[in-house]
């Protein structure tokens, strides 16, 4: 691990309804930003599908759940939520300091 890197952990709420793409694509395809954005993954951990506590939409009542832990230089966090901003197949995404 470079010296200059800190660590986060993420956790992100993935939406496939109506896509062919699967879990292990999306992530596939979040760890590729991470590494884009001079990141490295260090665990990826598949927690599963899980219903939202509190519902906003009738037709989306819950999700997958992934956790990734990884470390990154200090405008990571910043770099990776406005990568996947456009992106329509992560839902939510929470990242803190390790």
């Amino acid at each position: 691990m470079n010296p200059s890197h800190r660590s986060y952990h993420a956790s992100f709420i993935l939406d496939n309804r109506g896509k062919e793409e699967t879990v292990d694509q999306i992530v596939e395809g979040i760890k590729k930003v991470i590494t884009e954005i001079k990141g490295e993954v260090a665990t990826v951990e598949n927690i599963g599908r899980k219903d939202f506590v509190r519902v906003t939409d009738r037709k989306f009542t819950g999700a997958h759940y992934v956790h990734i832990d990884f470390s990154g230089p200090a405008e990571a966090p910043a770099a990776l939520r406005e990568k996947l901003r456009l992106n329509g197949s992560v839902y939510r995404t929470f990242i803190q300091n390790a």
